[in-house]
């Protein structure tokens, strides 16, 4: 008995070596094991490094920097993209539709978001290094004409016109297609250019006539306005995005499942009726204005009068303010998601201790809080009055945008410190030509120009009502023979301006 317990243990023990042995072996080939596995897919790269890179081109009807950070149509899909992958988006911000191809194709971001068109024939050599997504948008195509010359209305009235399009785009191919049926059709390219190029050339005569996609022409028909619409043409633009050929699916498949479902839920129409509907009509008109001087003012005078004071401001300023904002409506609620009388972002209330936007007291002293803010960041040369107005464009648009205009004022010999040489130069921002030459890029710089004069207007208005209301009241005190409790500085002698 014991002489066989022996013999087991002694085999037992022999085998201890052989085992560690190929316990060592396994070991040892462990990292060829590991190396040798399938290299991560570009949506876990992505996950893994949390940034998604892509591709887009600065204007109105793709990104562009607000008041209140990054927006735009484009923008706003791809963040929800990226959002819902748990990463953060970067752009990688190029020219036109050219660099963006070639940016794809070099690998610079992974795929380009950029309100591209997938040709609606064969592609172009230069892009078949490059796939398109579903496509999420479908803008018809419009023949644009300049405002001077008579307006076509057939293809047949387009034959002896001066035609320019973006070279190698669904426009020039939509030419091709038409010239078969209208030999004598000819039209120029202009490569390394967008669309609101060609609309720049039709407003400024250089060309009679372009082509254009419905969302591009409303969101740049305010600054060229001599840019119209013709008619209609029966083909679409189908715009998706634009990823590279070479690589695996996983990217892009993920993206087709979310543009699908971002068309399903409706948030794609959403977008679309946020950045491409047509301007509503402006209720700042001088009747709508005086009526709710009666009946809206008056329930929040006292919280304009407790802000103005405390900031050394004038409380009929202020209210000026809050009517361009809101109309006295403390309800109110833009878009963009701006609330209350002084139509605050949730971000702005936090930064300036607003704990409710909502409420009128606090959404009006977070209000005069950042005018007075904006107005200590401008630049210590800038004096009053033209501080004041320009402290206002930049509560509309953005300091950084603010700064780009004075900029090109300065680039043109212009006085950068004056409000009026400046507001000559903040349209430009919504031009290629000039936007991206700056800083901060596109901007729709027409609105702080219109934002200032209307809130000087709506001020003036204010001031020489409560004036009337004096002289009103002193003329009743008079016919009763109380005027001794009238206080005798005017309204007008009694306002200053911010300081």
């Amino acid at each position: 008995m014991s002489d066989s317990t022996s013999t087991t243990d002694s085999k037992t023990r022999s085998a201890n070596p052989i085992i560690l042995f190929l316990g060592t072996c396994v070991l040892c080939a462990m990292p060829l094991l590991l190396t040798s596995s399938t290299p991560p897919t570009a949506l876990e790269k992505i996950i893994n490094s949390g940034v998604l890179p892509i591709v887009s081109s600065n204007g109105p009807s793709t990104f562009y920097e607000g008041p209140f950070g990054n927006t735009g149509f484009e923008y706003e899909l791809a963040y929800a993209f990226a959002e819902e992958l748990g990463v953060e988006l970067s752009i990688i911000d190029v020219a036109n539709r050219e660099e963006i191809v070639e940016s794809i194709s070099n690998g610079n971001g992974y795929f380009a978001a950029a309100g591209i068109a997938i040709p609606n024939e064969k592609k172009h050599p230069s892009e078949k290094s490059i796939r398109f997504s579903i496509p999420y948008l479908h803008p018809t195509q419009q023949i644009i004409y300049q405002r001077d010359m008579r307006k076509p209305k057939t293809i047949e009235d387009l034959l002896d016109k001066d035609i320019a399009v973006v070279a190698n785009s669904s426009h020039a191919t939509t030419l091709h297609k038409l010239q078969k049926n209208y030999p004598d059709l000819q039209w120029r390219e202009i490569p390394n250019s967008d669309m609101a190029d060609m609309l720049e050339l039709v407003h400024t005569g250089r060309a009679d006539i372009t082509l254009s996609d419905s969302t591009t022409f409303i969101t740049n028909s305010v600054i060229f306005p001599r840019a119209r619409i013709a008619f209609l043409l029966a083909e679409e633009d189908d715009i998706a995005w634009a990823f590279p050929q070479a690589g695996d699916n996983s990217l892009f498949n993920a993206a087709n499942r979310f543009l699908t479902r971002s068309i399903d839920d409706g948030k794609i129409a959403a977008l679309t009726e946020k950045y491409f509907s047509k301007p509503a009509v402006d209720e700042g008109n001088a009747l709508a204005f005086v009526k709710r001087i009666e009946k809206r003012l008056p329930k929040w005078v006292d919280f304009f009068k407790a802000s103005a004071d405390k900031h050394k401001l004038d409380w009929l300023f202020l209210a000026a303010v809050s009517y361009q904002e809101s109309l006295w409506n403390e309800n109110a609620k833009s878009y963009t998601g701006v609330r209350g009388l002084m139509m605050l972002t949730n971000q702005t209330a936090r930064g300036l201790g607003i704990e409710d936007r909502t409420d009128p007291q606090q959404s009006i002293e977070g209000g005069a809080r950042y005018f007075i803010n904006m107005r200590k960041r401008i630049p210590d040369g800038v004096q009053e009055p033209d501080r004041t107005w320009m402290a206002l464009a930049a509560y509309n648009v953005g300091l950084g945008h603010l700064e780009d205009a004075r900029v090109l004022t300065q680039r043109d010999g212009k006085d950068p410190n004056l409000w009026d040489d400046v507001r000559q130069y903040l349209p430009l921002l919504a031009k290629p030509k000039y936007y991206r030459t700056t800083r901060h890029g596109y901007a729709r710089g027409w609105e702080p120009v219109t934002y200032v004069q209307r809130i000087r207007n709506y001020h003036n208005i204010l001031i020489w009502h409560y004036e009337n209301v004096r002289k009103q009241e002193v003329t009743v005190a008079i016919d009763n023979g109380t005027e001794g409790n009238i206080e005798e500085e005017s309204i007008i002698e009694n306002i200053t301006q911010p300081k």
